[in-house]
């Protein structure tokens, strides 16, 4: 109830990341958990503003490069490329996940530089899809 959340498998925001937005969950299946298991959360405020993201396919902003202002089911049909190395959210909330059409592990991300995929809580490079992280979803 009242707003959107991200929940994390582990203790001080570390882990496995779930965003959830307001409704019922009887099980962690419904929230594509891979287990059972939240230590720690944290509310994110609503956002209305405009959606703006470059990604990189190498580290510290180098390689090949796109921009994104709208939700993408499947990154490799427009950018050629699975592994995702580095990235600039430049405006708005955004969902990273590990395999196409929105499944797999999620990853949060707010507006800033990423150098590494490292620094959004990943270990594998693989983004399949994302979509911006709206009040409505």
């Amino acid at each position: 109830i009242g707003g959107h959340w991200v929940a994390y498998e582990k203790p001080y925001y570390m882990g496995y990341q779930y965003i959830l937005g307001p409704g019922e969950y009887p099980d962690y299946h419904c929230w594509m958990g891979f287990n059972n298991c939240i230590r720690s959360c944290q509310m994110f405020p609503p956002y209305r503003g405009s959606y703006r993201m470059r990604i990189y396919n190498r580290p510290d902003m180098m390689g090949h490069t796109m921009e994104f202002m709208d939700d993408c089911p499947n990154l490799y049909e427009r950018f050629r490329y699975r592994d995702i190395y580095s990235c600039n959210i430049m405006e708005g909330y955004w969902i990273f996940y590990e395999h196409p059409n929105y499944r797999g592990r999620q990853y949060f991300l707010r507006p800033g530089e990423y150098r590494a995929c490292g620094d959004w809580g990943c270990h594998n490079p693989m983004v399949g899809s994302f979509r911006r992280m709206r009040t409505l979803m």
